[in-house]
Parts: C-alpha cells; sequence; structure tokens
C-alpha cells in the first residue's frame, strides 16, 4: 500500500486558507485538519486572539501530540492529508524534523490586503504575526532539504483562475485534481476548529471560490513598516508562485 500523501499548506491569516481547506475537503479521498497548532501557540504566547480560552480548553495544545497526529495515521484511512497550518504557529523551539515528512507547500497573499482585514480583528499586528517571516524561513529551509522549489501559490491567482491553478498544485504535489474542488456546501464542518464563528462567516457563506476583487483600503500609516518588512517578503515568495501557462 502506498504512502498517502501528507499536505502542509503554510499560510498567514486573512489570506484564502479556510477556502482552500474547503477545496481539498471537497475531495473524497482527502481528510482535513484545521490549525492544530493554534492552541498550542494561543497557549504559549499569551496572544490575545477572539475565543482564545475556548481554543485552548478545545484544541490540543501540546505540539508533541499534535505532531504525532499529524505524522501518525490518516483519518478515515484516507490517501492524502490535507493540513491548513499557519506559519507563525510554528514557534521557536519546537523541534522541526517532522516537517520534511510532509509535502510543504506556501500559500501567500499581497500583504496590503491581509493587513487591511487582520487590523479589523487584531488591531497593531508584527510581521511576524502576519507569517511572513516564518513562511520565508520555512520556504528557505524546504528548498535547501530537498533541492527543489516547493509549491508556491497567490491567492489572487487561485481565486483569478481556481481550476487552472488546483491543477498545477495537484500535479506538483502529486495527486489527480478533482474538479470536486472547486465546490463545496455552505455552512461550517466539523473538521472546523472552534474559532471558526471569529473568523470564518465569510466562508460559512460560501459554495466555491469568489472572483478575485481588488481591495482599494489603504495599510494605515502607523503600520507602513510592518507593510513594507512583508512586502520584500512577499515579493521574494511571488517569484517562485505557480503560474498558469499560456
Amino acid at each position: 500500500m502506498t504512502e498517502p500523501v501528507r499536505i502542509a499548506m503554510w499560510s498567514g491569516p486573512r489570506n484564502i486558507s479556510t477556502a482552500l481547506m474547503r477545496s481539498f475537503g471537497s475531495r473524497t479521498d482527502t481528510a482535513v485538519v484545521d490549525e492544530p497548532l493554534y492552541a498550542h501557540y494561543l497557549k504559549a504566547t499569551g496572544a490575545d486572539h477572539p475565543g482564545r480560552d475556548e481554543v485552548i480548553a478545545h484544541h490540543e495544545t501540546d505540539w508533541r501530540s499534535v505532531v504525532e497526529y499529524l505524522t501518525g495515521p490518516v483519518p478515515g484511512d484516507k490517501r492524502v492529508f490535507y493540513q491548513k497550518h499557519m506559519a507563525h504557529h510554528l514557534l521557536p523551539g519546537m523541534e522541526r524534523a517532522w516537517i520534511g515528512g510532509l509535502t510543504n507547500c506556501f500559500l501567500i497573499r499581497d500583504p496590503a490586503e491581509v493587513i487591511t482585514s487582520f487590523v479589523k480583528v487584531v488591531a497593531d499586528p508584527t510581521p511576524e504575526d502576519l507569517g511572513l517571516p516564518q513562511q520565508w524561513e520555512l520556504f528557505e529551509a524546504e528548498r535547501e532539504r530537498t533541492g527543489r522549489t516547493p509549491p508556491v501559490i497567490d491567492s489572487r491567482d487561485v481565486l483569478s483562475e481556481p481550476a487552472a491553478m488546483l491543477a498545477l498544485l495537484c500535479e506538483r504535489v502529486g495527486v489527480a485534481f478533482d474538479v470536486e474542488m472547486l465546490r463545496w456546501e455552505a455552512g461550517p464542518r466539523e473538521t472546523d476548529g472552534v474559532w471558526g464563528p471569529h473568523w470564518y462567516a465569510s466562508v460559512y457563506r460560501s459554495t466555491g471560490f469568489e472572483p478575485y476583487r481588488a481591495k482599494e483600503e489603504p495599510v494605515p500609516e502607523r503600520l507602513r513598516g510592518v507593510h513594507e518588512r512583508c512586502r520584500a517578503i512577499y515579493d521574494r515568495m511571488a517569484e517562485h508562485r505557480l503560474r498558469v501557462q499560456g
């Protein structure tokens, strides 16, 4: 029996990461897990996020136990295990050898769009809160470990051409594209974290990828430095993003 494909999608907040999890969750051969390191992150950092106490109470806070789950038997004996991760949940001091057993991918988004969305929940984020420095660190480590450039996808590209971009991603991670990835039922899922009501309102209403719409909202002046640092990292990663040919 062939080994399952464990896809780790490393993202930052206020991306299309939950919609992408919905997409993979629409496959009959795929199990999904929603930000499995979030409770550990909240407990270890003391970050004041919506629903913090509930998240810590209902989800595993020991990262070692989480890693055992992520690298152990796939739920439902599925062939694909899609793991939605926030890069900033991978804290310093956590052992990382286990990451080498995953098929690591990266989801990026224009930092201006991330910041103007995230500040509605967390007023003064740092670059580390947005996950870009951690994404770049993981990307570089994975490239050095494998000798290959890991898959990078941009949320704008996925929203603009979902079928073509998902097909490219599936090819890179070694699974067949399934047209069912383009649509899903509205509403919450049992696989969603208990934080869903605080963050997932638009995804709960969705039944597929919404067309890309440019945001005109400016980044707050107080966060100009945060934006500049994140933009520099985003630009470096975007050079490696998957692109539809033609």
